[in-house]
């Protein structure tokens, strides 16, 4: 049985057919088991290498990867070993994993802030280190994340010079802790009677463990949630963004932030848009951009004002006329947006469309790829069950001729940057399964169809129907790495690895 996710996407330029194939996965459930909220993913994110790989979940923990040759890989608990035929030179491992934020309370506010990872972007640094920004709703950490030794010692000079004397000491408080002291002082009093009995102690070996220790936490700057981080082409400075607000910060300063982007009004009454996301320009550490609820995405230099949202460049496409409903602000709103390696486009997922922009014409996306279309009529059914808010990521390959999205059902979709076949992957270690056992057709309170046979290859239209859509398995959270045709997509608590030829 075949345990590729293979397909075709046209791309443009005469570049080759890609031909997608099943690489790895961690953490995947088994059929029964029960899902905690806490080992959820919720971010994924390469760094500029593509050596390492960071995953952050709805319990605040951040899950570091990296990259290792095929021979010197071995299957975990969790992990079957890849048939020959399948092996990849991008393959990675489990480095460490460290608890980034804990639920806190804001007193204030009468607000519990979740410990949830929103985001994580890794910094570039020219010492070999490896350090990150991590952020929930309310505060920035930078992490460094490095080896640290740790020395076994021995030969002590009292009792029978086996014990490590300073843990002994610290970790007995107390009454009891107090007699253990005497008791060792009163035995080494009686052994170094002469300078002949001094021992001298001896490292017995040395251990190397990976270490997260928290440099900076950047906090108190914004009043609504973080939904975005973005570290500069220089790498001396970011940004983050909530609803209202875009922040300025330099990574060595923890106690100001400058406020670029400031779009609320005097009366909150008037409030008819909010930022949903912002970005750095890949190589100008003075261009950014933000996006909105309602769909445009705005380009701002700072070297033009200091308050950037006046003289931004806006990307919007208009609506047709009559074509306005009460769901179209909701649908429109730009969920995830991704600059291409060269600085000339920006990528935007909304709920039922990918965009892709071109810097130099405002008035239209040059690209527009359907995603979602299929399920325009069944909008009022999506509201209901919350699905319609659901947020998905987008990325595009670091060649720029591809792009990808995920969707329901666990699917990933994959298009060339101009359009033509889209290719699509089940997030699946085995995708094939779920086509060769039949499973009965479950209606669910909105008429939406479960346990629905899926297949890899672009479906045929009956299948795209919503009757056939599994929403409670939505693939959000994905990403490209930025040198290989490799994409790691996060399928609720698993994570899944898929590479092309």
């Amino acid at each position: 049985m075949s345990e590729a996710a293979t397909g075709s996407t046209a791309a443009n330029g005469g570049s080759d057919p890609l031909e997608w194939q099943f690489l790895q996965c961690f953490g995947e459930r088994t059929p029964g088991e029960e899902i905690q909220e806490a080992d959820i993913i919720s971010a994924v994110t390469f760094d500029h290498t593509g050596q390492h790989l960071a995953t952050g979940d709805r319990g605040g923990r951040v899950v570091l990867f990296e990259r290792v040759p095929t021979q010197a890989k071995a299957a975990g608990p969790d992990q079957r070993a890849t048939p020959a035929s399948r092996l990849s030179s991008f393959e990675y491992r489990y480095l460490t994993e460290f608890q980034s934020h804990e639920p806190e309370f804001d007193y204030l506010k009468s607000l519990e802030i979740e410990e949830k990872i929103n985001k994580v972007k890794w910094c570039r640094t020219s010492c070999g280190s490896r350090m990150l920004l991590s952020t929930n709703d309310k505060t920035i950490k930078l992490w460094r994340v490095g080896d640290r030794k740790v020395c076994s010692l021995a030969n002590f000079n009292f009792g029978d010079g086996s014990h490590n004397g300073w843990s002994i000491a610290a970790g007995n408080t107390g009454a009891n802790g107090s007699a253990a002291r005497q008791k060792l002082a009163a035995s080494t009093e009686h052994r170094l009677k002469s300078a002949e009995n001094l021992r001298m102690p001896k490292i017995t070996g040395v251990e190397k463990i990976m270490q997260a220790r928290c440099r900076r936490v950047f906090g108190n700057a914004h009043t609504y949630h973080i939904n975005a981080i973005s570290i500069s082409s220089d790498q001396e400075t970011f940004i983050s963004s909530d609803d209202l607000r875009v922040n300025l910060w330099h990574l060595d300063h923890t106690n100001q932030s400058f406020n670029v982007v400031d779009i609320k009004p005097p009366n909150m009454e008037d409030l008819t848009e909010v930022i949903t996301g912002a970005d750095f320009h890949p190589s100008h550490c003075n261009l950014f951009a933000f996006s909105s609820s309602k769909g445009s995405i705005r380009v701002a230099d700072m070297r033009s004002s200091a308050l950037c949202d006046k003289s931004a460049r806006s990307y919007e496409e208009a609506q047709a006329t009559g074509s306005k409903s009460f769901f179209s602000e909701i649908i429109s709103s730009v969920s995830d947006m991704k600059w291409s390696s060269d600085g000339r486009y920006i990528l935007a997922r909304d709920y039922m469309n990918l965009k892709l922009w071109d810097l130099n014409m405002e008035s239209a996306p040059v690209v527009t790829y359907s995603v979602h279309e299929h399920l325009r009529a069944k909008l009022c059914d999506l509201y209901e069950n919350d699905c319609i808010f659901d947020k998905f990521d987008c990325a595009i390959s670091g060649n720029g001729q591809y792009v990808t999205t995920g969707s329901y059902n666990n699917f990933l979709k994959v298009t060339g940057r101009q359009g033509g076949p889209e290719t699509i992957v089940e997030a699946s270690r085995d995708p094939l399964r779920k086509r060769l056992q039949p499973q009965a057709k479950v209606s669910s309170r909105f008429g939406l169809n479960r346990g629905a046979s899926k297949r890899l290859s672009t479906p045929a239209p009956a299948e795209q129907d919503a009757g056939n859509t599994d929403f409670s398995e939505k693939l959000l959270h994905l990403a490209w790495h930025p040198e290989a045709n490799l994409i790691a997509a996060a399928a609720s608590n698993s994570l899944y690895m898929f590479c092309a030829k």
